[in-house]
């Protein structure tokens, strides 16, 4: 419920931040398009955000008698879960990962890279997929994909604004536009703060399918051990020439981070540390 509770604080956050960039950049007028304008790419994230995302990593999705092993997990998990059964896909390359995409628990799919399937035992896979499905059952994909295109039309917007102000200047407001200042903040700052709350979302809600996904499976001390073996081989993954790379618009859709970090990789990281995530989930009994 803490977790929930911060999660719709973020996204009502990321809300308010779009209105009021629109209202700044066009007034009234800017303010409801901008709301329209992401009310439309809602609607597409809603119906087509998890086939954009298997499209993107060339999925393919395996039957029973090419995977057994996974299908017998997933089949266990689902039951336990109390969901349906997500459609089963695997992405061909060496990046040990996972993901779960859908807009809710009956239009599901989890996915597992090659790489996972090498580098863990049966039941780390296992904590692996009660994690995604923990992320399906509390919908959290569809969150995900929200905050992500609210973010991303914040971030247009912004850039729209800045071109706007090289060729003729900004403003658009029914009253004063409040001088530069007020620009640097809403075209500059304020996509940044759009993104920072974006992660922070994205953060929590991989605290939250740990737990639950070890209540899932009742193994929590196998989600830590992939854990730390997925840390470990993502930050050493050197990708082959027919492997599938991660991209950045979707690295927070992953069990764990698969971008090398920065500079200023705590600042923006999409998931929690991962020595907490493990030192959490040492920590539950059943």
């Amino acid at each position: 419920m803490k977790n929930m509770f911060r999660t719709t604080v973020l996204l009502a956050s990321l809300t308010g931040l779009l209105v009021l960039i629109g209202d700044y950049f066009g007034g009234t007028g800017g303010m409801i398009i901008a709301f329209l304008f992401a009310v439309i790419m809602n609607f597409g994230s809603y119906w087509y955000s998890d086939k954009i995302v298997l499209k993107m990593y060339r999925a393919r999705e395996v039957t029973p008698a090419e995977s057994p092993n996974l299908h017998k997990i997933v089949d266990g998990l689902a039951l336990k879960a109390g969901i349906p059964k997500p459609k089963v896909y695997v992405v061909d390359s060496g990046m040990p990962n996972a993901f779960a995409t859908g807009r809710n628990p009956q239009h599901a799919a989890v996915a597992v890279t090659t790489g996972i399937l090498n580098l863990l035992s049966f039941e780390e896979i296992e904590g692996v997929l009660a994690h995604e499905l923990a992320h399906v059952k509390n919908r959290d994909t569809l969150i995900s994909a929200v905050a992500a295109t609210i973010a991303g039309v914040i971030t247009m917007l912004a850039t729209w604004a800045r071109w706007a102000a090289i060729f003729g200047g900004f403003g658009g407001r029914d009253d004063d536009n409040g001088g530069i200042i007020g620009f640097i903040v809403m075209a500059v700052l304020a996509p940044l703060a759009a993104t920072l709350i974006q992660l922070a979302i994205s953060r929590s809600r991989e605290f939250a399918a740990d737990e639950e996904g070890a209540r899932i499976s009742k193994k929590p001390w196998a989600l830590a051990d992939a854990l730390e073996k997925l840390e470990y081989g993502n930050s050493h993954f050197k990708p082959g020439i027919r492997d599938v790379q991660a991209k950045e618009t979707s690295a927070h859709m992953f069990i764990v981070n698969p971008l090398k970090g920065g500079t200023l990789q705590s600042l923006f990281r999409t998931h929690p540390v991962t020595d907490e995530r493990v030192k959490r989930l040492r920590a539950m009994r059943f």
